[in-house]
């Protein structure tokens, strides 16, 4: 199929994914139509499928390019330093890398559900990876005696909760600076593990 006129490859499929985001945190991953990400962008329907399969694969598309970008980000901040400051490193950094993809968060959370199944593990083992570099950090402080906590994976999965949790209120021009939110979210986080 030819190409629509005045389309370009590297400027249309970014748009289309970024339409598609958009679409599916506004309405619903079920409730958008290919048609309306062709409208969104400009382009006709049948132009899409230059670029994505369908919608189930752009919706796998737009989550594991979201864990991606997560676990290497998150992986290029190192793990040197006491457990205390691995953890505070990771509530920190959760909390400002989702603050700039609010709809992505909304996403990766809202629309697991909408994922096929070889889809769902892809993405859930991804998450999984996430949650094991938490978890080994909380482990590593049970061990040395710097954190007290009875259940580990149940601690991670609390921490990860409410640390993702300032994507539904947080607004930068609130009362609070981001740099405020992510102290007092260390706080609540260290106590959490310390008492």
């Amino acid at each position: 199929m030819a190409r629509t006129t005045g389309s370009h490859s590297e400027i249309t499929g970014p748009r289309i994914r970024e339409a598609a985001l958009r679409l599916f945190a506004r309405h619903g991953y079920a409730a958008v139509s290919m048609r309306q990400i062709a409208t969104e962008v400009g382009v006709q329907a049948g132009a899409l499928y230059n670029y994505t399969a369908d919608k189930q694969s752009l919706l796998f598309s737009l989550m594991r390019g979201h864990m991606d970008e997560l676990l290497a980000a998150h992986a290029a901040l190192g793990q040197d330093g006491s457990p205390t400051a691995r953890l505070e490193r990771f509530t920190r950094f959760h909390i400002s890398f989702h603050a700039d993809r609010p709809q992505a968060v909304f996403i990766s959370y809202m629309e697991l559900r909408s994922l096929e199944p070889n889809n769902f593990q892809i993405i859930e083992a991804l998450r999984r990876d996430y949650e094991d570099a938490l978890e080994s950090i909380l482990r590593d402080g049970m061990a040395g005696g710097d954190f007290t906590i009875a259940d580990p994976k149940i601690a991670t999965l609390a921490v990860i909760a409410m640390l993702t949790g300032v994507n539904t209120w947080y607004r930068s021009a609130g009362r609070l600076s981001l740099e405020e939110v992510e102290q007092v979210y260390w706080d609540m986080v260290h106590r959490s593990v310390t008492e």
